[in-house]
């Protein structure tokens, strides 16, 4: 079966001879989704110039603020959501075969190769780093001002960037079977992923998702846990909850239509799995939230 638009983001350069782009991107409503779960092979930099936010890389939550940067490695796959009315950040997106060498030197062998290749991984989320924040200042402004030779500076400083990175924020060496596994998975898990994102206000069972996936229960079930990190229902549980506070907080909606229009029939059980993803009721987060305004 031939499924919908998957999670793998298509990353179209507007210039195929530069292939490294900076997105300027912003948000004014608190709760409001940045990015659905994707991942793509490219590297990507996140670098958050005003506001707070909630970035989830490969299941893991990271709570950012202006100054901060993420780092998606090849494949990451990445989810965000605005914590704040007014927030700011900055996406740079390199295809990093445009650095590779056509002979191959040290540079190649040694860094750009492993990276291409998910064998050289960094750290996801850096804070307090001078050197780092001035780079991708420098790189923002060469993006904005795109003067005459701006395509070399963008380049040096991604070499820059990257020797940063190698010096001070390696995490681990994955071999190739593993990097290979992972990539296999992602695809064949990218039509369930989709289909939540897009149906959460249904009843999904975990049998249609195992079936969209050719795999018995119990084996999707292991699967879906290795790659999100959560069960099948804490995973829909967490999609419906965002969704549940966007509306609580920028909707003149009622509690009890909000739970409807999230996916739970139940007021109660609503209240209960509200609180136990966000430490509060959906009254008392929309009250606090009021107060703050």
């Amino acid at each position: 079966m031939n499924w919908p638009v998957d999670l793998q983001e298509p990353m179209n350069m507007p210039d195929p001879y530069f292939p490294i782009k900076m997105n300027f991107c912003h948000s004014s409503e608190y709760g409001q989704i940045l990015f659905p779960h994707h991942w793509h092979p490219h590297m990507e930099f996140l670098y958050f110039e005003e506001g707070e936010a909630i970035i989830e890389c490969n299941s893991v939550p990271i709570h950012v603020q202006a100054g901060d940067i993420i780092v998606l490695n090849s494949n990451d796959l990445h989810h965000g959501m605005s914590l704040c009315n007014h927030l700011v950040y900055y996406a740079l997106i390199a295809d990093l075969s445009s650095l590779q060498s056509l002979s191959q030197d040290a540079v190649e062998t040694k860094f750009i190769t492993p990276m291409t290749q998910n064998r050289l991984l960094f750290q996801s989320y850096i804070t307090e780093d001078p050197a780092l924040d001035q780079c991708m200042t420098e790189i923002i402004h060469e993006f904005k001002t795109r003067h005459l030779g701006y395509e070399l500076s963008i380049k040096s400083n991604m070499y820059r960037l990257l020797a940063m990175l190698v010096r001070q924020y390696v995490i681990e060496d994955l071999n190739w079977q593993n990097h290979h596994s992972r990539i296999k998975n992602l695809e064949r898990f990218t039509p369930i992923l989709q289909h939540i994102e897009q149906h959460y206000a249904e009843e999904i069972p975990v049998e249609l998702l195992a079936q969209m996936a050719g795999l018995s229960r119990f084996h999707f079930s292991r699967l879906f846990h290795e790659l999100t990190n959560r069960t099948v229902t804490e995973y829909i549980n967490r999609v419906r909850i965002n969704r549940a506070e966007y509306l609580l907080l920028n909707s003149s909606m009622t509690v009890a239509e909000i739970a409807m229009a999230s996916g739970y029939n139940d007021i109660s059980y609503f209240s209960r799995t509200f609180k136990k993803y966000r430490n509060g009721s959906p009254t008392e987060i929309r009250a606090s939230f009021a107060n703050v305004e």
